[in-house]
C-alpha cells in the first residue's frame, strides 16, 4: 500500500508541477491517458480494499497502455518508468492470491 501511495503521489506531482492541461490532449493522448495514469491510479486505489481486483485493473491498464502506444507509434514506450509506476499493482495481485490461498488452506485445516 505504501508503494502505491508513493506511485500515485509522484504522478500527482508530475501533473501539478507541469501544469497539466487536459484540453490540449488529442484523441490518441486521451486513449493513452485513460490507461496511464488514470487506469493505473484507479486500480491501485481499489486495491487498498480489494487487492486482487485493483491489482488486475492496474496490470491490465499497464498492458493496454503499452499495446495502445505500440499500435499508435509502432514502438513501445522507452525505459522501465511506466513499469515502475505499475509495480504496486502487480504486488497487489500477488498479495491477493497469497491471501486467498492462505484463507482456503486454513478452511481446509478446520
Amino acid at each position: 500500500r505504501v508503494l502505491s501511495i508513493v506511485s500515485i503521489g509522484i504522478l500527482l506531482m508530475f501533473f501539478i508541477g507541469e501544469k497539466f492541461n487536459l484540453v490540449q490532449l488529442n484523441v490518441q493522448d486521451w486513449i493513452l491517458f485513460l490507461f496511464f495514469p488514470f487506469g493505473i491510479t484507479i486500480g491501485m486505489i481499489l486495491a487498498w480494499r480489494w487487492e486482487t481486483l485493483g491489482g488486475i485493473i492496474t496490470f491490465v491498464s499497464f498492458l493496454f497502455f503499452y499495446a495502445s502506444h505500440f499500435i499508435m507509434s509502432n514502438k513501445f514506450p522507452e525505459g522501465p518508468y511506466f513499469l515502475i509506476f505499475a509495480l504496486p499493482g502487480i504486488i497487489f495481485v500477488l498479495c491477493g492470491i497469497l491471501t486467498y490461498e492462505r484463507k482456503n488452506q486454513s478452511l481446509m485445516n478446520k
